[in-house]
């Protein structure tokens, strides 16, 4: 018998292309159907009512309070804010800038005449005044000259009155004809000669006084005297770029700043109508004021490369706490709005519509409300539409808020325990259910009576510790004392005596 051949086992039938078709369409429509699952799960709105701490009910109750009611759900938390109120307030605007601090004058004092310097009559970093002699050259040799161009004016004056009194009797003789007119003409030319002599030698001798003069070297102007560069001995001239000494004007004392050329038309429209804008020069880290001044004057260009106009601010520093070529920041006031609604700059939020804020509604709920924002300072901003003063924004926690949201304050106090009002259970469910909040689930009554009854076993207890605590006269211990060995406890001990007779 021949074996039979192996048959081919069958080929797996192939899946079609429409149940492969059906099977994706079933598989996307199976995840669509969790995923509408999971978000209703997750944002299911909270239930309203008292029904938050409710109890889980009967095991058939299909009241609100439980398993199977709606308000057996715990409602979402209210969020913790801060809150500010917004406020009338007069906002300064202002510009701020960083300035530098120049002497309303400078002035290198030099002496005029050369000579040896003899004194040195200040002290360095000394204030001076205008007219105080600082140094003092050598006179000597313009005493001289002084004496000398004297001299020469006086002959020529003595001169000078010779020749008028000649021309006078030449004068006479021509009216008696008898001197010819040209002798009197020449003396009158004489008279005119000398005449001019006297005046230059005048000139000279002002000259040589004033030479005298310069040897005292004055301060032109008051101000705080720098170092000394020249000592007592040295030849001193007009020549010396150094000089004696420079000399500053601190009081008063400008500050030069740059502003932007934007901001221009408004301070030259302010200045123009002689309004005085008040400037105030603060130290490198803003906190301490210096001085207080006010705006003196604006340059007549605008610098290309910076787009900034130079301004000048005059302070009267009557403290000295400005300092030439100290660097300074300074806030110009351009203008002042009065009664602007002022709120902090943290109750300002922007999203996609504009700026908005949320304002806090008396059932401690907020409202989203547009605004429209003005003028700013490090901490409060001004709203020009969409807020009034008096009203409450929200200013710390806005950023878990949404319209509608429920809030809580800082100092509000958390309210009581509440029950659910669900129906499912009975006894002390029904008893909590229709009791208000904060109601204790005993019955009335109930902790009085339990006092009453413990009350008399607890009178007996103190009556048999006392008898057995205290031993009677003579030393004896009283009958269930821990000295007699017997107890008054039943079932401890001998067993208790009869007392009488039996019958």
């Amino acid at each position: 018998m021949t074996p039979a051949a192996p048959s081919n086992p069958p080929a797996p039938p192939r899946r079609s292309r429409r149940a492969r078709l059906i099977g994706t369409i079933i598989a996307v429509l199976a995840m669509t159907g969790l995923g509408w699952l999971a978000w209703h799960l997750t944002h299911r709105p909270p239930a309203q009512g008292t029904g938050a701490m409710a109890g889980p009910g009967g095991p058939g109750g299909a009241g609100p309070g439980g398993p199977g009611g709606p308000g057996g759900r715990r409602g979402g938390p209210a969020t913790t804010v801060g809150v500010a109120t917004a406020a009338l307030a007069d906002l300064p605007v202002t510009l701020d800038a960083l300035g530098t601090v120049t002497a309303a004058a400078t002035t290198t004092v030099r002496p005029q005449v050369s000579g040896i310097l003899q004194k040195v009559l200040f002290k360095e970093g000394q204030l001076v005044k205008a007219g105080q002699v600082l140094a003092q050259i050598d006179p000597r040799q313009f005493e001289m000259a002084l004496l000398q161009a004297t001299g020469q004016r006086q002959r020529d004056e003595a001169q000078l009155e010779n020749a008028r009194l000649t021309l006078e009797r030449y004068r006479t003789l021509l009216a008696q004809d008898s001197i010819a007119r040209q002798e009197v003409d020449t003396q009158a030319a004489l008279v005119k000669q000398l005449q001019g002599t006297v005046m230059t030698d005048r000139a000279a001798e002002g000259t040589a006084r004033l030479n005298l003069g310069y040897t005292k070297v004055v301060a032109p102007i008051t101000g705080r005297v720098g170092l000394r560069v020249v000592d007592v001995g040295n030849l001193v001239n007009s020549g010396d770029a150094t000089g004696i000494a420079v000399i500053t004007q601190q009081s008063p004392i400008d500050v030069e700043f740059a502003i932007p050329q934007d901001s221009v038309p408004a301070i030259m429209s302010r200045a123009n109508t002689g309004a005085v804008l008040p400037a105030v020069a603060y130290d490198r880290t803003r906190t301490e004021v210096l001085d207080e001044g006010r705006f003196s004057a604006l340059d007549n260009q605008v610098d290309t490369q910076t787009g900034t106009v130079m301004a000048k601010a005059r302070f009267d520093n009557s403290k000295m706490t400005l300092f030439p070529m100290q660097f300074v920041n300074v806030r110009l006031e351009m203008r002042r709005i009065r009664d602007a609604v002022m709120v902090p700059v943290t109750a300002l939020r922007h999203g996609s519509t504009g700026d908005y804020v949320y304002v806090l509604n008396g059932d401690r709920t907020v409202s989203l409300r547009p605004v429209k924002r003005g003028q700013a300072t490090v901490e409060k901003v001004q709203i020009v539409t969409g807020l009034k003063a008096g009203e409450q924004v929200i200013t710390e926690g806005a950023d878990r808020l949404k319209d509608g949201a429920k809030v809580t304050l800082p100092g509000d106090k958390p309210n009581g325990a509440r029950r659910g009002d669900g129906k499912g259970g009975t006894g002390q469910r029904e008893r909590a259910a229709t009791a208000p909040a904060g109601t204790p689930d005993v019955a009335p009554g109930s902790v009085a009576r339990d006092a009453a009854n413990m009350r008399p076993h607890r009178t007996d207890d103190k009556a048999a510790t006392r008898e057995r605590s205290m031993p009677e006269e003579g030393g004896r211990s009283g009958q269930g004392s821990a000295a007699d060995g017997t107890s008054t406890a039943k079932g401890v001990g001998t067993s208790p005596q009869p007392q009488g007779n039996p019958r």
